[in-house]
C-alpha cells in the first residue's frame, strides 16, 4: 500500500503533466484559433471571388450566346460567300469555254482565209494560163469571123435580090386574095347551114359518149383493184432492185479497184515566203497523172500515173466527190475506210477535217452530210437506221478518245476481240448522232479537234503529232423484210510521213 508522500507526488507529478497539456491544449487551441481566422479569412475572400466569378460567368454566358449568334451570321455570310464563289467559278469555266470556243473558231476562220487565198492564187495562175489561150484562140477566131462575115455578105447581097422578086409575087398574091375573100363571103352562108345541121348531129354524139363514159368509169374501177395487185408486186420488184443494186454498185467498186490512190497537189500558203512567180516541184498533168522534179534546173522527167489527180485549183467539193461512191458503200452494209497520207503540212487535216461550215468543210463532214440525205430517202422506203461516231487518235504508242468527258481522262482504251470475233476498242466513247443536225456534228469535230494532239514543228506551225480514226457505225433495219445491214466508215488522218530530224519533233 502505497504512503501518502507517493501520492502527494504522484499527484503533484500529474498535476503538473496536466498543466503541461493544458498548456499545449491551449497553444493548439490558439493555433486552431489562428488558422480559423485566416481559413475565415480566406472563405471571405473565396466567397467574395465566387460571386465575383458568378457575375464574370454570367456575363460570360452572355457573350457566348453573342458570340454564337455571331458564329451563326458568320456561317451564313460563310455559305454565302461559297455560293458565289460558286456561281463565280461556274461564269470563270463558262467564260473559258467561250474563249476556248472563240479561239477554235478564230483558228479555223483564219485556216480558212488561207486555205481560199491559196485555192485562189492557184485559180489566179490557172486562169492567167487560159486568157494567154484564149487570146490566141481569140485571134484566130477573128479571122474565121472576118472571112465568115465577108460570106454573109454575099449571101445578103443575094437574099436581097430574092426579096425583090419576092415582092413582086406579094402584089399579084394580094390580087389573089380579094378575090378570095368574095368568094369566102359567099361561102359563108353554106357553112352556117352546114354548122347547124352538125350541131345537132354533135348532141346525138354526146349522149351516147356519156353512155360510154360511164361504162369507162365501171371499167377503171375494175382495173384499179387490178393495178393495185400489181403495184405491190412492183414495189416488191423495187425492193429486189434495190438490193440488185447494192451489189452492182459494189461489183462496180470491186472492178475498178478496191483500193484506189488519189494524189492532191497543195498550192502554195502565204506562210510559204514564195514569190508568185516560183514555179512548184509538182504539176498537174492530167486528170489521173501528175509530174514531178527533184530541183529547178532539172527537166520534168518523173512521171507518176494515179486513180486520180487534183491540181492546186481543185476545192474540197471536188475531192470529195471523186470519194463519195465509197459513202453508198458504207450505207450497204460495207466496211470502208479512207487515209490521208502525206509529210507534215502537206493538207491532210485540212482535206479530212477542213474548216468552218462553207466550202471549206472537209470529207468527214461532207461524209455525214450525205449519209444523212440517203437516210432520209432510204427511211421512206421503210428502213430505219441507228448512227453512232466515234473518234479516237493514236498517240505515243496508246490509244486516246478524243469524245471523252473530262471526268473519263484517265480511262485506259485496248484492242480487244468479241465473240463474233470482230476487234473493237475497248470504253471508246460512241456518241448517237443525226447527221442531218449540222450543229451536233459541228459540236463533235469542235470537240474532237480540241482534244487532239498538236504541236509546233519546223515544218508546220500547228500540227497534228497523232493517227487520228473518225468512225461512223451504221446500222440499217427493214422489219418487213427482215433484212439488217452493218457497215462501218472510217476516215483516217494519219501523222506526219517525214524524218524526225526535218520536222524537228522530238
Amino acid at each position: 500500500m502505497k504512503s501518502l508522500g507517493e501520492i502527494q507526488r504522484s499527484g503533484a507529478a500529474r498535476e503538473a503533466e496536466a498543466n503541461e497539456l493544458r498548456k499545449e491544449a491551449e497553444m493548439k487551441a490558439q493555433e486552431l484559433q489562428s488558422k480559423l481566422s485566416v481559413t475565415q479569412g480566406e472563405l471571405t475572400v473565396c466567397n467574395h471571388d465566387k460571386s465575383t466569378m458568378i457575375v464574370s460567368l454570367d456575363q460570360l454566358k452572355v457573350d457566348l450566346s453573342e458570340a454564337e449568334e455571331a458564329l451563326g451570321e458568320l456561317r451564313s455570310q460563310v455559305e454565302e460567300y461559297k455560293s458565289s464563289l460558286n456561281n463565280t467559278c461556274s461564269e470563270l469555266k463558262f467564260e473559258k469555254e467561250l474563249r476556248v470556243r472563240s479561239e477554235q473558231k478564230e483558228y479555223e476562220e483564219r485556216n480558212e482565209r488561207v486555205a481560199i487565198s491559196a485555192q485562189m492564187m492557184a485559180m489566179t495562175k490557172d486562169y492567167a494560163k487560159m486568157e494567154a489561150q484564149l487570146a490566141e484562140v481569140h485571134d484566130l477566131m477573128e479571122v474565121k469571123f472576118n472571112e465568115k462575115v465577108e460570106m454573109e455578105m454575099v449571101r445578103f447581097r443575094a437574099k436581097e435580090m430574092e426579096l425583090s422578086e419576092a415582092q413582086e409575087v406579094i402584089a399579084g398574091l394580094e390580087v389573089e386574095i380579094d378575090a378570095l375573100k368574095q368568094a369566102l363571103n359567099d361561102q359563108r352562108g353554106m357553112v352556117e347551114a352546114k354548122h347547124a345541121e352538125d350541131m345537132s348531129r354533135l348532141k346525138g354524139e354526146i349522149g351516147a359518149f356519156r353512155e360510154r363514159l360511164k361504162m369507162e368509169e365501171i371499167r377503171f374501177v375494175n382495173a384499179k383493184r387490178q393495178y393495185g395487185q400489181k403495184v405491190k408486186e412492183l414495189e416488191e420488184e423495187i425492193l429486189k432492185g434495190n438490193a440488185e443494186r447494192r451489189r452492182l454498185h459494189n461489183v462496180i467498186q470491186e472492178l475498178r479497184g478496191n483500193v484506189r490512190v488519189f494524189a492532191r497537189i497543195r498550192p502554195f500558203l502565204p506562210g510559204d515566203n514564195v514569190d508568185d512567180d516560183t514555179r512548184p516541184c509538182i504539176t498537174h498533168k492530167s486528170e489521173k497523172s501528175l509530174k514531178l522534179r527533184m530541183s529547178e534546173d532539172e527537166p520534168w522527167q518523173h512521171n507518176f500515173t494515179f486513180d486520180a489527180v487534183f491540181p492546186p485549183s481543185a476545192g474540197q467539193e471536188a475531192v470529195f466527190n471523186e470519194a463519195s461512191e465509197f459513202i453508198q458503200s458504207a450505207l450497204d452494209g460495207y466496211n470502208v475506210c479512207l487515209f490521208s497520207y502525206g509529210q507534215t503540212g502537206s493538207g491532210k487535216t485540212h482535206t479530212m477535217q477542213g474548216s468552218g461550215v462553207g466550202q471549206m468543210r472537209g470529207i468527214i463532214p461532207r461524209s455525214i452530210e450525205q449519209v444523212g440525205k440517203c437516210k432520209l430517202k432510204l427511211e421512206k422506203e421503210g428502213w430505219k437506221y441507228d448512227m453512232r461516231v466515234s473518234f479516237l487518235e493514236l498517240y505515243n504508242e496508246s490509244i486516246r478518245d478524243l469524245l471523252r468527258d473530262e471526268e473519263n481522262e484517265d480511262v485506259k482504251h485496248d484492242i480487244k476481240v468479241n465473240k463474233d470475233g470482230k476487234r473493237y476498242v475497248s470504253n471508246l466513247t460512241m456518241k448517237p448522232i443525226d447527221p442531218n443536225d449540222a450543229d451536233a456534228v459541228e459540236a463533235v469535230m469542235r470537240q474532237a479537234a480540241l482534244c487532239r494532239s498538236v504541236a509546233s514543228t519546223d515544218m508546220n506551225a500547228v500540227s497534228s503529232r497523232s493517227h487520228a480514226v473518225f468512225t461512223l457505225h451504221l446500222t440499217a433495219i427493214h422489219p418487213e423484210q427482215g433484212q439488217k445491214l452493218r457497215g462501218q466508215l472510217n476516215l483516217v488522218d494519219l501523222a506526219g510521213s517525214e524524218r524526225l530530224d526535218r520536222s524537228g519533233v522530238n
